[in-house]
Order: C-alpha cells, then structure tokens, then sequence
C-alpha cells in the first residue's frame, strides 16, 4: 500500500526539492499496442510494483517479494538500480549507497510492462532521491534511451491512456530516438481485464517474428483502426471491438504463443474487443465496466473464466501514473 498523508514529507512534485531519507514509488502495469497501435499506444493499469529506497551507505542491497522473486538479481546489474544510477546521473546527482526493497505485483515476461514499470519506478526514485521534482516529460526520454520504445513507459509515466512517438530517429542528430507521449483522457468507465498465462515470451522472440515489409493494405487498414482506437478509447467504447482489429504484429506472433492467439480469436467471436497485450502472451479485453453513455456495461462479468493455468485480472485505468511521496527514514 502506499505511504499514508501522515508518512509524507512530500507528495507533489513541487515539494520535491531537497534530499529525502527515504523515497516510495508506486509504478502501474501497462498494455501497450492495444491492438493496432503497434509501438505507439499505451495504457496504464491498477496492477502495481511499490519500491522502497533508502539511502545510505556505499554499494546497494537489493529486497525483492513477489513477481520476482528469487529469479531477478540483487546487485547492480537489477534493473530498477541501474535505472536509479543512470536517472542520477542524468540529474547530476550522487547517492553512493542505497536499499532496495521491491514489492512486485506485475507479472515478469508477460506482457504487462514489468521491465518498464521497473525503469519508470528507478527514474523517479532517482528524482526524489536528488531532491528534483519529477519532470514526467524529460523520465520519458531518458525511460525510452533505457527501454528503447516509448509505448509502455510513457503510460507508466503518465497514466491514462497514452500515444508515444521516436524524434529525430532519422536524423545523426544528439537527439536520434528522442521518446516523446501525450496522455489521452480515457472514456468514462474504461477498463481491461488480463488473461495471464504461466508460460512468458521474450520481447525480442516477439519481435523477431515479425517481418521486414508489410503490404500497403495492411499498413492502411491499421492507421484507419489505430485513428479510430483514439475515439474508442476517449469517448467512444462502443467502436473498441472494431478499433481493436490489427493487421500488422499479432497474427506474425502466433507461433510464439498459439494459446494466446487462440484465445483472442475466441474472445474476439463473442463480441469482445480482446488484443495481445504488448508483445504477449498476456490476452488483455478491452471495454467499460458500469460506465455510462453508449458503451455502458459491465466488462467483468461479461468475461468468462481464464483457461487452465492462466489468471484472471480485473483491472481500472490508472489516471496518473508512476507516484512517488519522500519522507523521513523510519
């Protein structure tokens, strides 16, 4: 759970202007593509990582619980420390030592963004941890030159649902690959349920599957979804079925996860608007649960059960993304 009002010495980003003795960061999951806004669309999730840092002393010592646990290393080759370390070096801060404690809740290797929820959370600890407010803008950028495409860390930066985009990837320019986002209002009542598998799929499996060249048909079947994606998911939900059709990564990526392309055409039948989330094997379905307006319904229980050895996630829009409150050791 998150620090309570009488825990924080600072909870807004405007506070956050000198060293604290301890920093806590909460970082939502995410679904990125949402099925045809491939490497560009984000949504921000109520599943969580908390992390705990307090400084002290020289080299760190890593806690982890949860997802996780007793897999991931606990030296400096973890990844929310090395985050820490480059978002530190980017501020022009130092912090000699440190402890890590990570409470894990987001599934690893499944397509909920854990690798970008643990480079967001060490981002704005390194912000807090040098008495910065967080620049959300500028933790994109330096989140996307960690992760290397912006979709699920510009949605646990920002919450919501985002659209991120690559600057300057053209050009030799000092800002090649530049990760820049909007955040997006979504519908009223939106929210996504998560099939999550045992098994995990590589992100570079993934992609690798993918091909070199698509057809100009296809290539103009998804814009025309992914434009239509932004009126579904910000006003128009009623559409997301239709919006959510894609063309250009998830049918190339079946051999890595034919139980998750299954399911998605199952679902997809019955009338929901399932996708794979990011880059799998996590089935997310996509609708409104006691919303109002057109579209209105109850998502949750118009879901069926998960399959043998998946699990089942019932799951709101996180508004505002990675949180971090600084406080006194103790």
């Amino acid at each position: 759970m998150p620090p309570s009002t009488a825990e924080q010495s600072s909870a807004s980003a405007t506070e956050q202007r000198r060293p604290c003795d301890q920093v806590r960061v909460r970082v939502p999951a995410t679904s990125a593509n949402l099925g045809p806004g491939f490497d560009a669309f984000g949504l921000a999730l109520t599943l969580y990582d908390d992390l705990v840092v307090t400084p002290g002393g020289s080299g760190v010592t890593v806690q982890v619980s949860g997802c996780g646990e007793g897999e991931v290393p606990l030296d400096e080759s973890h990844l929310v420390v090395r985050s820490i370390r480059s978002g530190l070096e980017a501020l022009g801060a130092a912090v000699p030592g440190f402890t890590l404690r990570c409470e894990n809740r987001i599934p690893h290797g499944r397509g909920l963004g854990s690798s970008s929820a643990a480079i967001v959370g060490g981002l704005a600890a390194a912000y807090a941890l040098a008495g910065e407010p967080v620049d959300r803008e500028r933790l994109v950028v330096l989140a996307n030159e960690l992760e290397g495409h912006p979709d699920n860390v510009a949605a646990a930066a920002l919450g919501g649902f985002t659209i991120a985009w690559t600057e300057g990837a053209e050009t030799a320019e000092p800002t090649e690959g530049r990760g820049r986002a909007v955040r997006l209002e979504p519908a009223d009542g939106l929210a996504a349920v998560a099939y999550v598998p045992d098994n995990r799929v590589l992100t570079k499996e993934a992609r690798g599957l993918l091909p070199g060249v698509v057809s100009h048909t296809d290539a103009a079947a998804n814009a025309g979804k992914a434009a239509l994606l932004v009126a579904a998911m910000t006003g128009r939900p009623e559409l997301l079925l239709t919006a959510t059709e894609d063309r250009l990564h998830q049918e190339y990526r079946e051999p890595a996860m034919p139980e998750s392309l299954a399911l998605v055409h199952k679902l997809r039948g019955s009338g929901l608007a399932a996708i794979v989330s990011g880059a799998g094997p996590t089935v997310a379905v996509l609708g409104v649960q006691d919303g109002k307006g057109p579209g209105h319904g109850n998502l949750f229980g118009a879901t069926p059960e998960p399959p043998d050895g998946w699990t089942k996630y019932e799951l709101e829009i996180d508004p505002v993304g990675v949180q971090v409150w600084s406080m006194e050791a103790g």
